[in-house]
């Protein structure tokens, strides 16, 4: 809904799909095989919520999917802070840090949006 113009959150929202991936690479090498693949799920999820929303059919259907994708992040943090919380499973700290920056991101794009009447 943007046209020609960066569009942060869509970049974010990639980033952070691969830097999930590379944890849950780690995560697989140390056998969290149930873990890692629902963290894998949740967190890309989150972007490919964000990138079907640009293409949205009006303005419900784009406030319907961010708040999609806003959900796939919640239960990435819940994965995320799982892991943090657990003993023998590597810090995931930095991602807990993106993964709320992406979900105030989206809080403020579907207040916004809301607003825009």
């Amino acid at each position: 809904m943007q046209g020609n113009k960066k569009n942060v959150v869509v970049e974010k929202s990639f980033d952070f799909a691969l830097e999930i991936i590379s944890y849950c690479e780690i995560l697989e090498e140390k056998r969290k095989y149930v873990i890692a693949r629902q963290l894998l799920k949740s967190g890309t999820s989150v972007g490919a919520n964000i990138r079907e929303a640009q293409n949205a059919e009006s303005k419900a259907d784009f406030i319907h999917k961010l708040k999609i994708s806003a959900k796939e992040a919640d239960e990435t943090e819940y994965w995320l802070l799982l892991c943090q919380e657990s003993k023998n499973y590597p810090n995931s700290e930095y991602l807990q840090a993106k993964c709320r920056e992406l979900i105030l991101i989206l809080s403020k794009i579907i207040s916004s949006t809301k607003r825009r009447g």
